[in-house]
C-alpha cells in the first residue's frame, strides 16, 4: 500500500530516525486499519523495538505520557506523536491493567496482545503491511474476532467487550461467533470497569452507521445489564436498536436514547449522573428531552423556543425529523430572531430600578417579577422599554 496519507507521510521522518539509530518502528493499529478501509487519518501511533529511554535518546523534545508502559510522546515538527515499545503484559487482576509490562524487540510479540485482527496490523515506512493474524482478510470480509483466544483477551481487558461491540457499529462489520461467545459467558467482567471508560465506548456505538447492529449485540449479550440505568429496560433497547437515522453528536444521542428509554424528563439528571457526564451536558441533554417531547406535540411556542435557545432548538427540530413528525429547520431560525429577547440580559431594567420605583425591600417577590417580565416580553404582552416595564410594575405591584 502507497503512503498516500498525508498524516503518514508527515510522520515518516520519525520512523526514519528510529530506524537510521539501528531500530524498528511500524505504524501501527487504528491508522492502519482506516487507511486499507480508505477512511479518513487523523492520528497515527508508532510502535517500536526501541525502548523509552533510547526513544529519549533519539529525539530532542519528549514528555513521558506513560513511559512505565513504554509510551513516550514525541514533540516533532509542531505536532506530537505516541510511540510505544513492543512489549507483553502479565497477568491482569483487576481486568483492567496488566500487573507487569514486559518491554520486547519483536513486533509480533507487541502484536499479540492487541485486542482484535482488524487493529492487530502493522506497517512499515514503504506502505508493506505485517499482519500475522488474519486481520487483512477479516477487513474484507467486515468481522470483528479477537486476537487468540478470546476469553484471555476479555480477562485481560474487560472493556474490549463494550469496543467489540462498539467496532461492530462504527464500521458496520458483524461479530466473529466464538468471540461473541466469549462476551456471552464474561459480559460480568464489563463490573470491574470504570463508568467514564464505558461511556467513551457507548457514546461511539450510539454514533456508529451500524448502530442497530451494534446496540443488537450490546443487548443479546447481556452487556446492558453492566451499563448505569440500562438494565431495567431491555425491550425499549431492543426497539431503539430499529431507530434509524444518524446520532452526529452528543446531545442528540442521548437525548434519542432517553426518549426511546421513556425515562421521565424529571429523572434525566440522574440517569446522566450515573453515566458520570458534567453538569453541563446533564442540563443540556435534560432540557433537550424536555423540548423533544413538547416538541413532539406541537410546534414551539415563543417562550418554549426562548427557553430551549436557538442551538437546542435546532437540534431537536433535526431529532423529530427522524421520529418522522414534519420539521422546519427556516422557520425555527426565523421565529427565534424575532424574539424580543434572547436571553434575561437583554431585558432594559434591573432589580435596581424596580425597587427604586416601588421603595421597598428586595425579597424573593423580585425575582418573581423579573420572571414575569421576562415572559411577558417574550410572549410580546410587554414592550422592552424602560418606561414600559416601569410603568406596568407600579400598575401591578403597588
Amino acid at each position: 500500500m502507497k503512503l498516500i496519507h498525508q498524516t503518514f507521510v508527515q510522520a515518516l521522518p520519525l520512523i526514519e530516525q528510529i530506524e537510521a539509530a539501528g531500530f524498528e518502528a511500524y505504524f501501527v493499529g487504528g491508522s492502519v486499519r482506516d487507511a486499507l478501509l480508505g477512511k479518513e487519518i487523523n492520528d497515527v501511533d508508532i510502535a517500536t523495538s526501541a525502548f523509552p529511554a533510547e526513544i529519549k535518546q533519539i529525539f530532542p523534545k519528549t514528555i513521558d505520557v506513560g513511559i512505565e508502559h513504554g509510551t513516550v510522546m514525541v514533540l516533532w515538527d509542531g505536532e506530537a506523536y505516541e510511540i510505544t515499545t513492543f512489549r507483553t503484559e502479565s497477568t491482569y487482576q483487576d481486568f483492567r491493567r496488566p500487573d507487569k509490562v514486559e518491554f520486547v524487540r519483536s513486533l509480533e510479540e507487541d502484536l499479540k496482545r492487541r485486542d482484535f485482527t482488524v487493529n492487530a496490523l502493522a506497517m512499515d515506512k514503504n506502505g508493506q503491511i505485517m499482519d500475522y493474524f488474519n486481520g487483512q482478510e477479516d477487513l474484507k470480509q467486515g468481522i470483528i474476532k479477537a486476537v487468540g483466544s478470546p476469553q484471555e483477551r476479555f480477562h485481560e481487558d474487560a472493556l474490549r467487550m463494550m469496543r467489540a461491540v462498539r467496532f461492530v457499529s462504527q464500521l458496520g462489520f458483524t461479530m466473529e461467533h466464538d468471540t461473541q461467545e466469549a462476551i456471552n459467558q464474561h459480559q460480568a467482567l464489563l463490573e470491574k470497569i470504570s463508568v467514564e471508560r464505558i461511556a467513551i465506548e457507548f457514546m461511539k456505538l450510539l454514533q456508529g452507521k451500524g448502530r442497530s447492529k451494534g446496540l443488537t449485540l450490546f443487548i443479546d449479550t447481556g452487556l446492558y445489564q453492566y451499563c448505569p440505568g440500562l438494565a431495567a429496560y431491555r425491550s425499549q433497547l431492543v426497539q431503539f436498536a430499529q431507530f434509524e437515522g444518524e446520532l452526529p453528536t452528543r446531545l442528540s444521542a442521548w437525548t434519542l436514547l432517553l426518549y426511546h428509554l421513556g425515562i421521565p424528563t424529571e429523572k434525566t439528571m440522574a440517569f446522566l449522573k450515573g453515566w458520570k457526564c458534567s453538569n453541563k451536558e446533564m442540563q443540556a441533554v435534560t432540557l433537550a428531552v424536555g423540548t423533544l417531547r413538547t416538541r413532539i406535540n406541537h410546534p414551539l411556542t415563543s417562550l418554549e423556543l426562548y427557553h430551549a435557545g436557538l442551538e437546542i432548538a435546532l437540534e431537536v427540530e433535526e431529532m423529530v425529523s427522524k421520529l418522522q413528525v414534519p420539521a422546519d429547520l427556516e422557520s425555527v431560525k426565523t421565529r427565534y430572531e424575532q424574539l424580543a429577547i434572547k436571553g434575561k440580559s437583554d431585558i432594559v431594567v434591573t432589580g435596581n430600578d424596580i425597587l427604586a420605583v416601588l421603595a421597598i425591600k428586595p425579597g424573593r417577590w423580585l425575582g418573581e417579577v423579573l420572571n414575569e417580565i421576562e415572559q411577558l416580553i417574550v410572549t410580546e404582552q410587554l414592550e422592552n422599554t424602560k418606561e414600559a416595564i416601569l410603568n406596568w410594575v407600579k400598575n401591578t405591584h403597588q
